[in-house]
């Protein structure tokens, strides 16, 4: 019988799509996310999820007003699962922390305690950094580049096992007859002294329940895939297609196992957007919404002077993608009022695809009483996003297909807007996936829930680094 899938929570309270935060009813101001996030986490519990992941940003600045309105104020991921910890009984939490800048053993020690905390729940997402406005913020005069940082983040790794490795199972003693807190030799150090990361250890912190709180790794090079094949629980990977995503699951599991892993202990897991309502109509409305209300350059002035506006978010930059010259249409005339529907048809490759996805997200078409407006399709192609749009059934088959097709372990669910469409999610489509035995994996911890095998004992090889 195959296992259900793995679904989690990415949580982000401003919203995974740019303008989820103008949808009427969204959550807005980051100042008030603690109540968001209860709710977030018990609604995700209840429904069955298996954790809720956050992930990080360690700079800020105005041009992210546009392209990721969720990263310009966030609470800290560690703070935000700690804070969890204490109304949720069951879920994951995963929290991401940014090797290139973070003390391993102040990472051990917050993961550690938060697996303690919360009876084995916890989880890590170590990330290299792609910001390079976080040097400054951390006192470097550059961002590292690619493979300094993936040396780091091998060596980060490494420590952190053996720092969570401190303890031996039966270390603490605590025998009162005999005044035995602790067997001394199940306490050791980690002494680990790379060319990058050096800690001595022990840790401070009891054993993990899990020993090792899974681990988590995304990214697309080379360097970052080996890292996720020999070290990570879960490999995120950013997959539009099936073929493309069971392609890259393949190669990952293989790397797996030729480091001498089970390649059934790493799971491949991708991201989704799903805009879901009680009908497929409802829910292509809302799509609908949503790409009208992302702003773009209307050629007024003021979008000249507002800092960080993204330039392929006007007419002449999709014009130019598609490769058609309609004259002058205004920007929220139907594409059939200027251009015939014989020139929208000679749109270049990229734009004739735009064009397909407003048409199956929206249900708006060229021509007809319900057409394709020029903002549409420039919303829709400078800001793309992996929409699974539809009713209960659309979203299970979405999932099911991918399952079949070997595209995936698991879903990283987003939400466009918070809390109405996460909610969505969780009360119209988790029902027909249990339905379906598409959801519902149990474990008393995060490791046991996600299907790992015992973690590989760092002790167990040399502690010596490679590098």
């Amino acid at each position: 019988m195959t296992a259900p899938l793995i679904v989690g929570a990415m949580v982000r309270t401003l919203g995974a799509y740019p303008s989820g935060w103008r949808y009427p009813g969204a959550h807005r101001d980051p100042q008030a996310d603690a109540p968001v996030l209860r709710r977030i986490a018990q609604v995700a519990e209840d429904a069955g999820l298996d954790y809720l992941f956050f992930g990080d940003w360690l700079a800020t600045g105005p041009d992210l007003e546009f392209r990721d309105p969720y990263l310009l104020a966030r609470i800290d991921p560690l703070s935000a699962v700690l804070y969890l910890a204490g109304v949720t009984e069951r879920i994951g939490l995963i929290a991401t922390v940014n090797s290139t800048y973070a003390d391993p053993y102040a990472t051990a020690r917050a993961t550690a305690s938060l697996d303690v905390l919360t009876g084995g729940r916890a989880g890590v997402n170590l990330v290299t950094g792609a910001e390079p406005r976080a040097a400054a913020n951390h006192g470097r005069d550059a961002h590292a580049d690619n493979e300094t940082r993936y040396d780091r983040a091998e060596e980060f790794v490494r420590a952190l096992r053996l720092l969570w490795e401190s303890w031996d199972a039966d270390a603490w003693v605590a025998d009162a007859a005999s005044g035995v807190l602790i067997d001394a030799e199940g306490l050791r150090p980690a002494a680990f002294a790379g060319a990058q990361v050096r800690v001595e250890g022990p840790l401070n912190v009891a054993r993990p329940p899990q020993s090792h709180p899974p681990v988590v790794h995304a990214g697309t090079s080379a360097r970052s895939r080996a890292l996720a094949a020999t070290e990570a629980d879960l490999a995120l990977i950013a997959a539009g297609d099936p073929t493309v995503a069971a392609t890259a699951r393949a190669e990952l599991r293989s790397l797996a196992a030729a480091s001498g892993r089970d390649p059934d202990d790493l799971k491949v897991i991708v991201p989704v957007v799903p805009v879901v309502s009680e009908t497929d109509a409802a829910a292509r409305a809302i799509v609908d919404s949503l790409l009208l209300l992302v702003p773009i350059d209307d050629g007024s002035p003021a979008h000249a002077v507002r800092p960080g506006f993204p330039g392929n978010r006007s007419l002449a930059s999709f014009l130019d993608v598609a490769g058609v010259d309609p004259g002058d249409p205004v920007r929220d005339s139907a594409v059939d009022d200027i251009v015939p529907a014989a020139t929208a048809a000679r749109f270049a490759d990229a734009a004739a695809r735009t064009l397909e996805t407003v048409r199956t997200r929206t249900g708006r078409d060229v021509g007809g009483g319900h057409p394709v407006t020029w903002r549409h399709l420039i919303a829709a192609h400078a800001v793309p996003a992996n929409f699974v749009v539809g009713g209960p059934a659309v979203i299970a088959d979405h999932f099911e297909s991918w399952r079949d097709a070997g595209a995936a372990d698991g879903f990283n669910v987003l939400s466009a807007f918070q809390p109405a469409q996460f909610e969505a999610f969780t009360s119209l489509a988790v029902p027909e996936l249990r339905r379906r035995g598409l959801i519902g994996r149990t474990g008393d911890t995060l490791r046991e829930r996600l299907g790992l095998g015992a973690p590989r004992l760092a002790r167990a090889a040399d502690t010596v680094p490679a590098r």
